[in-house]
Formats: structure tokens, C-alpha cells, sequence
């Protein structure tokens, strides 16, 4: 090759140039199905948190009525009013938290025997949760109030997620 005709084809390059940048958009595939990832993890994480606070809302509103129960005792001492009080709670809370035709026609020892093998240990069948077959319907009597919210308490607590 000549030189002019090195010189004429040197003249035709272009100078330097840099290639365009990159775009943002789209993402790369990576990062699309991380978002992806991410979304699903933030649904899973809001419906569990949802099915958890409806599992528990009986076992808190259970446990406010048993403070509710404590306090009206505390305040008036009427004991059979507070027995009266801490059965309708166990029934209404069981009845939500259990299959209804197994529990609903439960009464007296069965009824302590269901509660028992709920977590109730023997505590209602030969303990201070006995007196709740017969105590709501007797005036007076007595009563460890306290031991027996004490073992309401516990018990709530042990089946706040119940069977259902």
C-alpha cells in the first residue's frame, strides 16, 4: 500500500468513542424475578400475620374478660357471680376454638374431663377448676378465686390456637 493511500484510508477511521451506557431499563432477568421473590415473601408474610391474629383474636378477648371477671370480683365479692362469669367465658371460648358438636353437649364430668385432656392436666377434674360443675349454681361456698383464674389463664393460653 502506498503511503497516500494509507494516508486516505487513516483519514476515513473515526476517532474514539465510547459505547452507549448501559440502560436501566429493563431489568436484567435476575432482577426481576428477585422483585418477584421479594412480593411473594411480603403476601405470604401479611396473610400468615392476618391468619394469626384471627387464630388468637379469641384467646385475647378471652383473657380481657377474665380481667374483667377478676376486677368485678375484687370490687364486689360476689364469687357466685364470677363462677357464673369464668364458666360462660370457658364455654364461649371452647365453643370458638373447638369443633362445636364435640364440645357443645358437654356438662359436669365430662365437661372437666374434656378441659383436662385439653391441657388441663387434672386440674379441673380433682383440683381447684372443680368447682366450676356445681359453684356457679350455689350461693356462696368456698372459693381460690385466684388459683382458678390463675388455671383459666394457663388454660386459654395452651389452646389460644385451638383445633380448628
Amino acid at each position: 500500500m502506498t503511503p497516500e493511500a494509507l494516508a486516505e484510508a487513516l483519514a476515513e477511521l473515526r476517532g474514539w468513542h465510547l459505547p452507549e451506557p448501559v440502560s436501566w431499563w429493563p431489568p436484567a432477568p435476575g432482577w426481576s424475578t428477585l422483585g418477584l421473590a421479594v412480593l411473594a415473601l411480603a403476601v405470604w408474610g401479611g396473610v400468615s400475620m392476618l391468619r394469626h391474629a384471627r387464630r388468637t383474636a379469641a384467646a385475647r378477648a378471652a383473657l380481657q374478660e377474665l380481667a374483667a371477671l377478676e376486677a368485678a370480683l375484687a370490687r364486689d365479692g360476689d364469687v357466685a357471680a364470677f363462677l357464673r362469669g369464668l364458666s360462660r367465658l370457658l364455654r364461649r371460648f371452647t365453643l370458638a376454638r373447638f369443633p362445636r358438636r364435640e364440645v357443645a353437649g358437654l356438662t359436669g364430668e365430662r365437661w372437666l374431663a374434656f378441659l383436662d385432656g385439653q391441657g388441663g392436666g387434672w386440674s379441673f377434674r380433682t383440683g381447684v377448676g372443680r368447682v366450676l360443675v356445681a359453684g356457679p349454681y350455689r350461693p356462696g361456698g368456698e372459693v381460690k378465686a385466684s388459683e382458678l383464674a390463675a388455671l383459666v389463664r394457663a388454660w386459654i393460653a395452651r389452646n389460644a390456637r385451638g383445633a380448628r
